[in-house]
Protein backbone atom coordinates (compact mmCIF):
# COMPACT_ATOMS: atom_id res chain seq x y z
CA UNK A 1 0.00 0.00 0.00
CA UNK A 2 1.49 3.26 -1.05
CA UNK A 3 2.16 5.77 1.37
CA UNK A 4 -0.15 8.85 2.15
CA UNK A 5 0.32 12.16 3.48
CA UNK A 6 -2.78 11.89 5.91
CA UNK A 7 -2.59 9.72 8.89
CA UNK A 8 -6.47 8.72 10.52
CA UNK A 9 -7.87 11.62 12.51
CA UNK A 10 -7.42 10.95 16.07
CA UNK A 11 -10.13 9.53 18.62
CA UNK A 12 -11.75 12.16 21.08
CA UNK A 13 -10.07 10.03 23.89
CA UNK A 14 -6.80 10.23 22.75
CA UNK A 15 -6.60 13.98 22.48
CA UNK A 16 -3.98 15.53 25.08
CA UNK A 17 -5.24 16.77 28.09
CA UNK A 18 -3.95 20.20 27.20
CA UNK A 19 -6.40 20.19 23.54
CA UNK A 20 -9.13 18.67 26.04
CA UNK A 21 -8.95 21.76 28.40
CA UNK A 22 -8.45 24.14 25.39
CA UNK A 23 -11.56 23.20 23.77
CA UNK A 24 -14.29 22.58 27.15
CA UNK A 25 -12.50 26.75 27.72
CA UNK A 26 -13.45 27.93 23.86
CA UNK A 27 -16.67 25.72 24.42
CA UNK A 28 -17.66 27.55 27.89
CA UNK A 29 -16.82 30.95 26.55
CA UNK A 30 -18.66 30.89 23.33
CA UNK A 31 -21.63 29.59 26.09
CA UNK A 32 -20.72 32.67 27.99
CA UNK A 33 -20.74 34.99 25.11
CA UNK A 34 -24.26 33.57 23.87
CA UNK A 35 -25.84 34.31 27.79
CA UNK A 36 -24.23 37.32 27.96
CA UNK A 37 -26.06 38.50 24.60
CA UNK A 38 -28.71 40.78 24.44
CA UNK A 39 -32.29 40.02 24.36
CA UNK A 40 -32.50 41.95 20.81
CA UNK A 41 -29.30 40.39 20.09
CA UNK A 42 -30.41 36.83 20.60
CA UNK A 43 -33.59 37.91 18.99
CA UNK A 44 -32.00 39.15 16.11
CA UNK A 45 -30.13 36.16 15.66
CA UNK A 46 -33.09 33.74 15.90
CA UNK A 47 -34.47 35.81 12.87
CA UNK A 48 -31.60 35.37 10.91
CA UNK A 49 -30.90 32.03 11.62
CA UNK A 50 -34.82 31.48 10.39
CA UNK A 51 -35.00 33.54 7.71
CA UNK A 52 -31.70 31.08 6.67
CA UNK A 53 -33.68 27.81 6.22
CA UNK A 54 -35.65 26.41 3.65
CA UNK A 55 -38.94 26.43 5.79
CA UNK A 56 -38.85 30.16 5.46
CA UNK A 57 -38.40 29.59 1.64
CA UNK A 58 -41.36 26.98 1.64
CA UNK A 59 -43.68 29.54 3.40
CA UNK A 60 -42.79 32.26 1.29
CA UNK A 61 -43.53 30.07 -1.97
CA UNK A 62 -46.58 28.98 -0.27
CA UNK A 63 -47.76 32.95 1.03
CA UNK A 64 -46.74 34.39 -2.20
CA UNK A 65 -47.85 31.49 -4.90
CA UNK A 66 -51.15 32.09 -3.27
CA UNK A 67 -51.08 35.78 -3.54
CA UNK A 68 -50.39 35.56 -7.32
CA UNK A 69 -52.74 32.75 -7.78
CA UNK A 70 -55.68 34.48 -5.97
CA UNK A 71 -54.71 38.10 -7.74
CA UNK A 72 -54.44 36.66 -11.45
CA UNK A 73 -57.91 35.30 -11.41
CA UNK A 74 -57.08 31.86 -11.56
CA UNK A 75 -58.77 30.64 -8.88
CA UNK A 76 -62.28 30.93 -9.97
CA UNK A 77 -64.79 32.91 -7.50
CA UNK A 78 -61.84 34.16 -5.17
CA UNK A 79 -62.01 38.37 -5.40
CA UNK A 80 -58.81 40.00 -6.37
CA UNK A 81 -57.54 42.18 -3.59
CA UNK A 82 -54.28 43.47 -5.51
CA UNK A 83 -54.74 43.24 -9.06
CA UNK A 84 -51.62 45.38 -10.02
CA UNK A 85 -49.65 43.35 -7.52
CA UNK A 86 -48.80 46.96 -5.21
CA UNK A 87 -49.31 45.64 -1.84
CA UNK A 88 -47.52 42.84 -2.79
CA UNK A 89 -44.06 44.39 -3.20
CA UNK A 90 -44.39 47.05 -1.11
CA UNK A 91 -45.20 44.21 1.73
CA UNK A 92 -41.81 42.30 0.30
CA UNK A 93 -40.21 45.66 0.28
CA UNK A 94 -40.62 46.25 3.78
CA UNK A 95 -39.63 42.60 4.91
CA UNK A 96 -36.78 42.89 2.94
CA UNK A 97 -35.86 45.71 5.10
CA UNK A 98 -36.27 44.54 8.32
CA UNK A 99 -34.80 41.10 7.55
CA UNK A 100 -31.80 43.18 6.23
CA UNK A 101 -31.50 44.77 9.10
CA UNK A 102 -31.11 41.56 11.34
CA UNK A 103 -28.97 39.60 9.05
CA UNK A 104 -26.36 42.87 9.70
CA UNK A 105 -26.85 42.91 13.36
CA UNK A 106 -26.38 39.13 13.58
CA UNK A 107 -23.01 39.52 11.08
CA UNK A 108 -21.92 42.73 13.65
CA UNK A 109 -22.16 40.24 16.33
CA UNK A 110 -20.06 37.41 14.50
CA UNK A 111 -17.58 40.17 13.48
CA UNK A 112 -16.39 40.92 17.14
CA UNK A 113 -16.73 37.90 17.90
CA UNK A 114 -14.19 36.84 14.81
CA UNK A 115 -12.06 40.41 15.69
CA UNK A 116 -11.27 38.47 19.65
CA UNK A 117 -10.54 35.23 18.16
CA UNK A 118 -8.46 36.93 15.92
CA UNK A 119 -6.39 38.88 18.71
CA UNK A 120 -6.19 35.80 20.65
CA UNK A 121 -4.70 34.06 17.55
CA UNK A 122 -2.40 37.18 17.33
CA UNK A 123 -1.12 37.00 21.16
CA UNK A 124 -0.58 33.30 21.00
CA UNK A 125 1.63 33.99 18.03
CA UNK A 126 3.43 36.84 19.53
CA UNK A 127 4.00 34.60 23.01
CA UNK A 128 4.88 31.74 21.05
CA UNK A 129 7.80 34.13 18.39
CA UNK A 130 8.84 35.06 22.03
CA UNK A 131 9.07 31.91 23.45
CA UNK A 132 11.08 30.94 20.47
CA UNK A 133 13.55 33.57 20.71
CA UNK A 134 13.88 32.24 24.89
CA UNK A 135 13.88 28.69 23.80
CA UNK A 136 16.56 29.35 20.96
CA UNK A 137 19.25 31.49 23.57
CA UNK A 138 18.44 28.70 26.11
CA UNK A 139 20.04 26.07 23.41
CA UNK A 140 22.68 28.64 22.36
CA UNK A 141 23.78 28.54 26.06
CA UNK A 142 23.49 25.07 26.35
CA UNK A 143 25.77 24.68 23.50
CA UNK A 144 28.23 27.20 24.83
CA UNK A 145 28.69 25.42 28.08
CA UNK A 146 29.29 21.70 26.35
CA UNK A 147 31.96 23.20 24.37
CA UNK A 148 30.43 22.46 21.31
CA UNK A 149 31.06 24.03 18.04
CA UNK A 150 28.39 27.00 17.68
CA UNK A 151 26.96 26.82 14.25
CA UNK A 152 26.41 30.29 13.99
CA UNK A 153 23.33 30.67 10.57
CA UNK A 154 21.70 33.83 9.46
CA UNK A 155 18.82 31.80 10.06
CA UNK A 156 19.66 31.45 14.16
CA UNK A 157 20.66 34.80 14.14
CA UNK A 158 17.39 36.47 12.71
CA UNK A 159 15.63 33.63 15.04
CA UNK A 160 17.40 35.06 18.51
CA UNK A 161 16.01 38.33 17.41
CA UNK A 162 12.55 39.16 19.43
CA UNK A 163 9.83 40.22 16.75
CA UNK A 164 8.11 43.88 17.75
CA UNK A 165 4.95 43.79 16.61
CA UNK A 166 4.53 47.77 15.76
CA UNK A 167 7.55 46.95 13.23
CA UNK A 168 5.84 44.06 11.89
CA UNK A 169 2.62 45.97 11.15
CA UNK A 170 4.79 49.58 10.31
CA UNK A 171 6.33 46.93 7.52
CA UNK A 172 2.40 45.48 6.39
CA UNK A 173 0.92 49.21 6.07
CA UNK A 174 4.24 50.51 4.15
CA UNK A 175 3.51 47.58 1.66
CA UNK A 176 -0.34 48.08 1.08
CA UNK A 177 0.40 51.43 0.10
CA UNK A 178 3.45 50.94 -1.81
CA UNK A 179 0.57 48.91 -4.05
Amino acid sequence: MPATPTVPPPTPDSLSTSLKRNIQALEARREQQAASATLEARIAARITAFTGSMWFVYIHLVGYGAWILLNTGIIPGMPKFDPSFVILAMEASVEAIFLSTFVLITQNRMADAANKRADLDLQISLLTEHELTKLVDLVTGIRARLDLDPVPTPEIEEIRKDVAPEAVLDAIEARQKAD
